[in-house]
């Protein structure tokens, strides 16, 4: 398990036995505000981008045995990116910037290392997430600001990107992060602003999406502004669940697997400000971070009921937001 801490500007490397206890195993020290991290899909090259000053993505070779990181280089990106991801291949890297609203491809090397931005695209504010399609022939990204989901036309070979479609979100909404479904039938969309989750339908035939359900991810009683933050699927896609930063809570639904429509299950209290979280391979643990406590809690999952059950809480790195999980 790596974590990024925006504050301490390290990675934290965690291990996991064969009973789900986690120790800390090392530290590495990136430098700056640290925040979003991404596995390269060969699992041998972990990215993190600095959001400081100077603003970069770091290279880091996961070491195949100890699991350690080692730094490989780092080259400059043009602003601070709130999201970073791969292409299916490994061969280009993508990154969304929230303040510069922009989308940026970045060419990976053979060695893994990311080499200088090949393409700025613009978009409206607050770009906030970048992710390809299950089919690796389109690029998703939201504008939280401008209210929409973009759909970009991806060239595998190139790494360019084209414009194809644009799916408009309620006015006030925020759309921030996303997820396919396992079978890469339906997205998942998280949104910021009021604190709600849309269930869109995708036609990866033209690169389109379409709004089959909306759904509030608050507990009860909020009436604070919400702030909606992460979300994550078991790898069999029955269970979702959001993380919301006011109440410091997850919010658990259960996924029709025909329909792809989610029915609310509840809210489990967690680290507060949890910015970032993350599922294990064997959809048996979540690990939630903290980054007002500065802690990170590990739950056991439960595969039938989808329910969490504390299991192990410790300290990591100061403002730590991001997790990235190495089966």
């Amino acid at each position: 398990m790596y974590v990024s801490n925006a504050d301490s500007g390290e990675v934290s490397v965690l291990q996991m036995n064969a009973q789900g206890l986690l120790q800390q195993q090392s530290a590495l020290p990136v430098g700056g505000n640290l925040m979003p991290m991404a596995i390269g899909p060969s699992r041998k090259m972990l990215y993190a981008a600095r959001r400081s000053d100077p603003m970069a993505v770091v290279s880091l070779a996961i070491d195949p045995v100890t699991r350690d990181l080692h730094p490989m280089g780092e080259v400059s990106l043009p602003a601070s990116m709130a999201y970073i991801s791969t292409d299916l291949t490994g061969r280009f890297l993508f990154a969304a910037s929230y303040p510069s609203q922009q989308l940026t491809v970045s060419p990976i090397a053979l060695d893994g290392t990311v080499g200088a931005v090949q393409q700025v695209v613009p978009t409206g504010p607050n770009a906030h997430a970048i992710m390809p399609s299950p089919c690796n022939r389109y690029v998703l990204a939201t504008s939280l600001g401008g209210g929409e989901v973009m759909v970009f036309g991806f060239n595998a070979e190139t790494g360019h990107l084209s414009p194809v479609s644009a799916w408009q979100a309620r006015a006030g909404a925020g759309p921030r992060h996303f997820r396919f479904d396992p079978t890469g039938r339906w997205v998942y969309l998280l949104n910021e602003l009021d604190g709600t989750l849309d269930v869109l339908s995708w036609n990866p035939t033209e690169g389109r999406l379409a709004c089959l359900q909306t759904v509030d991810i608050l507990p009860p009683g909020f009436d604070a502004k919400p702030w909606a933050a992460d979300l994550h699927l078991t790898p069999d896609g029955r269970h979702l669940y959001t993380s919301e930063r006011t109440s410091s809570t997850l919010a658990h639904f259960a996924v029709n697997l025909v329909s792809g429509l989610l029915s609310a299950n509840g809210h489990t209290r967690v680290e507060a400000q949890p910015r970032g979280f993350a599922i294990d391979p064997t959809g048996r643990y979540l690990l939630v971070v903290g980054q007002m406590s500065h802690h990170l809690s590990c739950f056991e999952l439960d595969p039938d009921t989808g329910q969490l059950r504390l299991q192990q809480r410790m300290a990591v790195g100061q403002g730590p937001n991001w997790v990235e999980i190495l089966a």
